[in-house]
């Protein structure tokens, strides 16, 4: 059973920076992980994903040049470098199992918990 605990949000300023943490078991090193994201009153929304052949990523366009998703296999931790926040990146943030992450769409499932990211104007 896949599990995800993310940890690193919190509050902070238009323009600052946070890191998200999200220590991940119970997947395979085939398995492609990713951040998805909720904000208040809409759905999930794919953010990044990571590929676990090449380590390539792939970013929604809305963080395209301001995020940065790394993962270490020997800690089985996912991070999520966030810089230049936007009030617009306001949500829950959260670790999952992505199928696919492309310009074509998202599919993911099995997400964590979650973190909460407040971006102040």
């Amino acid at each position: 059973e896949v599990q995800f605990v993310e940890s690193g949000g919190g509050l902070v300023q238009a323009g600052g920076s946070l890191r998200l943490s999200c220590a991940a078991s119970g997947f395979t090193r085939d398995d492609q992980l990713g951040w998805i994201r909720q904000a208040p009153g809409k759905g999930h929304e794919g953010v990044a994903c990571i590929s676990s052949r090449d380590g390539s990523t792939y970013y929604t366009d809305s963080v395209q040049g301001r995020f940065t998703l790394s993962r270490d296999n020997a800690k089985n931790t996912l991070y999520l470098q966030m810089n230049a926040l936007k009030p617009e990146d306001t949500a829950v943030y959260s670790c999952a199992l992505i199928y696919r992450c492309s310009d074509d769409g998202w599919e993911y499932d099995y997400w964590g918990q979650g973190t909460q990211v407040t971006v102040s104007s």
